[in-house]
């Protein structure tokens, strides 16, 4: 698969999501808690996909995404999902409008000045006080998705933070300590960053 942005990626998420052994056993309950627990309030998640984290959030923020068969998806689902130039025409598009910005599982698909460019694009949205939320998967996750062009652990998010002007509040391993990442592909880094007064 070439790129995020082909419709085939979007299939590809629908049907990983629509595995009958995932939801009967609702293997998205452990990461909906943790995302819910760092309480991002109005959140506004770049490369939010099919709207898996909206609706953990319970629909309280707004998706971006350059993947149109995802937002598409998103909206039939009764979530706010805009492409980026459509969410730049938005009324949603308000300087400080949002708690948090929410980066999962997104910038592990680019280069670091593409990712360079989205952070400075999209942080004026956050309030002064708000947070950002970077979540990238660990090693064996990183290599179940042939779209992926680099990995991206604590340090690296991080120093990425750190170049914007957030300060690193908290990071872990989630849902089981770092070395499972080199085996189980759902093991994430999550790091919490926060505006940096001295930035």
């Amino acid at each position: 698969m070439a790129s995020t942005q082909d419709p085939a990626y979007e299939r590809r998420l629908e049907t990983l999501e629509a595995q009958s052994w995932k939801l009967r056993l609702d293997v998205q309950a452990p990461y909906r808690w943790n995302l819910r627990r760092l309480h991002p309030g109005y959140t506004l998640d770049i490369g939010c996909g099919i709207g898996r984290n909206l609706t953990h959030l319970e629909g309280k923020g707004v998706g971006v995404d350059h993947n149109l068969d995802c937002v598409a998806t998103s909206r039939e689902r009764g979530l706010t999902a805009y492409s980026p130039d459509e969410f730049l025409a938005s009324a949603d598009a308000k300087i400080a409008g949002f708690d948090s910005l929410l980066l999962a599982h997104v910038i592990e698909h680019l280069d670091a000045p593409t990712t360079d460019d989205l952070i400075a694009t999209y942080s004026p949205y956050v309030r002064e006080g708000g947070r950002i939320i970077v979540i990238t998967p660990q090693e064996a996750g990183y290599r179940s998705d042939s779209t992926h062009v680099r990995f991206v652990d604590h340090a690296a998010i991080e120093l990425l933070l750190s170049k914007h002007g957030w300060k690193t509040a908290s990071k872990q391993s989630f849902p089981f300590p770092r070395v499972v990442g080199r085996v189980f592909p759902y093991n994430e880094f999550v790091v919490v960053g926060e505006r940096n007064p001295d930035a």
